[in-house]
């Protein structure tokens, strides 16, 4: 298999990480305005909290719709190469996004309201679904062996960044404009901001090589006939063990990173901004955590450094929820108890997830199964948290308790999946090497 040159692969990791923040740009602009905009424009009801459960059910549709696009462009990656579709999926998500700028209110034109803000969430997350894995296996194919795990958690950082300018976008609409201009025009500037960006990515992303790997199968007709039947040979233990492991992933981030925004402002009472501005925060500590952590991989294994991230990270809720709930106001305080859990050990899990997940599969079905793992599982671990917090936090009268738990238990699930990974990797190297011994005797004879 031919090497990358250093030049080609910068511009291979330049290129994923700006697309990868476009695509977390748009998403997750959507998670952080569903709470304070969507359940009032969007879905009035007389209870706040219907109207807020109704606004997160289209954030979860995004997820729900991830898998598709996983299955469809995973296909297409795996047969026609990872760089094509990266751009189809790129623009898919731009347009969605810009287009949500436009939607009328539920008083303007009714029912038709929340039909389209679905329908452009379902393509949200169909491109998302599809950016994902080509994203991380451009930078992961184009490195050397010994530095995968490094180069794969740089389109891990596009999440923090397109957080990062999501929240920070928001945020700064939301306290330099007046409360009814926000509501009213404000907070579509951000969506529009997206149809600017779209651009940018496109251009970046047609001057880059198609990965090695896929280039090399391409050559010697090693493409696979049907990817995502060809994905379950062998991977069944792979799959749903990869599933298992994203769980503190997707719970992690949502509770930290969106259901935190409405929790601090409904429940804590802190002003919009000030709940903002303690989630972008993170956000950049975390733009320096994933690679260090994603080094680290390279140096201690990926299991490894994965297992015990997913258990400080999910046994982390509760001391920052209980500081969150007893900071008496103190926004230093509240912003601690986001910046560390969310900046430092959830990056401890997202920093080595995607060479862990891209490690599962063989080139040939490599798109299409970690995609499946990634956002199939994202549908629970995900789409449905934060409707699952406020339902916990309903259901203990205010009290964060049952959240914490929550968390908890998603972390010990991770760790446990991360340490049957391990176990079989354990097992598959001991086997080859036993296979190693045993062809010299079989030579001899």
């Amino acid at each position: 298999m031919k090497t990358t040159d250093k030049g080609m692969l910068r511009r291979v990791a330049g290129s994923s990480v700006i697309g990868s923040t476009i695509e977390w740009y748009d998403f997750f602009l959507y998670g952080i305005v569903a709470g304070i905009v969507f359940n009032k424009l969007y879905f009035p009801a007389g209870d706040p909290l219907i109207a807020t459960l109704l606004a997160y059910a289209t954030f979860a549709v995004g997820f729900v719709s991830r898998p598709l696009g996983g299955i469809i462009f995973g296909h297409f990656g795996d047969k026609i190469g990872r760089k094509s579709v990266l751009i189809i999926t790129l623009g898919i998500m731009g347009v969605s996004t810009a287009l949500i700028a436009f939607i009328p209110t539920y008083e303007q034109i009714g029912i038709w309201a929340p039909v389209c803000l679905i329908i452009l969430r379902i393509f949200q997350g169909i491109g998302l679904g599809g950016e994902w894995g080509g994203a991380v296996l451009m930078t992961f194919e184009h490195a050397p062996k010994s530095k995968r795990g490094l180069y794969a958690s740089l389109p891990q950082i596009g999440l923090a960044i397109g957080l990062l300018l999501a929240s920070g976008v928001v945020g700064v609409l939301s306290s330099q404009l007046p409360d009814n201009q926000f509501m009213s025009w404000g907070w579509r500037l951000a969506f529009a901001l997206s149809a600017i960006m779209i651009f940018l990515g496109l251009w970046i992303r047609l001057n880059v090589s198609e990965s090695p790997e896929f280039q090399e199968m391409k050559k010697h007709n090693k493409e696979a006939s049907a990817p995502f039947k060809e994905m379950w040979r062998g991977n069944t233990g792979n799959i749903f063990a990869g599933m298992g492991a994203r769980y503190i992933d997707g719970v992690f981030f949502n509770i930290m990173g969106v259901f935190s925004i409405n929790y601090l402002t409904d429940t804590i009472q802190i002003s919009r901004t000030d709940a903002l501005l303690g989630v972008s925060v993170g956000a950049l500590v975390m733009c320096f955590s994933i690679p260090f952590f994603g080094y680290l991989s390279d140096v201690f294994g990926r299991t490894r450094v994965f297992l015990y991230g997913s258990l400080i990270a999910g046994f982390s809720a509760l001391p920052a929820f209980w500081l969150m709930s007893n900071s008496d106001g103190n926004i230093l305080l509240i912003w601690l108890s986001i910046i560390i859990p969310f900046g430092i050990f959830y990056a401890a899990v997202y920093g080595p997830e995607a060479a862990l997940f891209a490690e599962l599969f063989d080139a040939p079905v490599r798109y299409t199964g970690m995609s499946f793992v990634y956002q199939f599982s994202g549908i629970f671990a995900s789409g449905l948290t934060p409707i699952i917090a406020t339902a916990l936090l309903k259901l203990n009268n205010g009290s964060y308790t049952y959240i914490t738990l929550y968390v908890m238990f998603a972390g010990i699930v991770s760790a446990l999946s991360a340490r049957w990974i391990q176990s079989r990797q354990i097992r598959s190297t001991q086997q080859s090497i036993q296979k190693e011994d045993l062809e010299p005797k079989v030579m001899s004879q």
